[in-house]
C-alpha cells in the first residue's frame, strides 16, 4: 500500500498534532479495531437507519487505519509488533464488515442467502491476511503491497462497502464481495505460489 495517498495525507493533519504526545500507533490501531468491530455489529441490524451509521463508523474506522501507519512514520515510532497488529486488525474489521453485513441484509431480497455471501466474503478477506503475513515472512514487511495511483491506492478500494451502502446498493456490494473476494484471494495465493518457485 502506497503511504502518499489522498487519504493518508488526509489524516495526516490529524495526527500531527499527536506526535510529540504519549498517542502511540497501537493506541489508534485499537480504536479501528473496536469501530470496525462496532460497525459490522451496527450493521448487522439490518433496518435503513442502521446501514447507513454502520457504514459511517466503518469509514472512522477506515481513516483510524491509516492514522496509525502515519503517526508511526512522522513519530518514529515504528514495530515489527505495530504492523502486525495493524494488519490483524485491517483483516478483522474488512471481513466483519462483510459478515455483519450478510447478517443485517438476511431480511432483505437476499433473504438466507445473504448470510452465507457475507460469510464467504469475510472468509476469503481473512484468507487474503493470511497469505500477506505469509508473504511478508518470506520476503520481508510490505511484500504485498500493490501499486497505486494518481493519488489512489488498491487498499483504498474499501472505500467502496460506506459509498454503497449509502447510496443503498448494499445488497450489489454483497454479491459483489462474495464473488471478487475469492477472486483476489485466489490472486494472492497465486502470487505466493510464484514467489516460493523462485526461492
Amino acid at each position: 500500500m502506497s503511504h502518499n495517498t489522498l487519504i493518508h495525507r488526509f489524516v495526516r493533519f490529524g495526527v500531527r498534532p499527536l506526535v510529540h504526545t504519549t498517542v502511540a500507533p497501537n493506541h489508534l490501531t485499537t480504536l479501528r479495531l473496536l469501530t470496525g468491530l462496532s460497525a459490522s455489529a451496527i450493521l448487522a441490524v439490518g433496518t435503513p437507519t442502521a446501514l447507513a451509521w454502520g457504514a459511517g463508523v466503518f469509514v472512522l474506522s477506515m481513516l483510524l487505519d491509516r492514522a496509525d501507519g502515519e503517526l508511526a512514520r512522522l513519530s518514529g515510532k515504528r514495530s515489527a509488533f505495530g504492523h502486525k497488529y495493524d494488519l490483524v486488525a485491517d483483516g478483522l474489521c474488512n471481513s466483519l464488515v462483510f459478515i455483519g453485513l450478510g447478517v443485517g441484509l438476511s431480511g432483505g431480497s437476499l433473504a438466507w442467502r445473504a448470510i452465507p455471501m457475507g460469510v464467504l466474503a469475510g472468509l476469503a478477506v481473512a484468507a487474503i491476511l493470511f497469505l500477506v503475513l505469509h508473504l511478508e515472512a518470506l520476503q520481508g514487511e510490505r511484500a504485498a503491497e500493490l501499486g497505486g495511483a494518481a493519488g489512489f491506492d488498491p487498499d483504498d478500494g474499501i472505500l467502496v462497502v460506506p459509498t454503497l451502502i449509502w447510496f443503498e446498493l448494499a445488497e450489489e456490494l454483497l454479491t459483489a464481495a462474495a464473488v471478487g473476494a475469492p477472486a483476489f484471494a485466489v490472486f494472492f495465493y497465486w502470487k505466493l505460489l510464484r514467489i516460493r518457485a523462485r526461492t
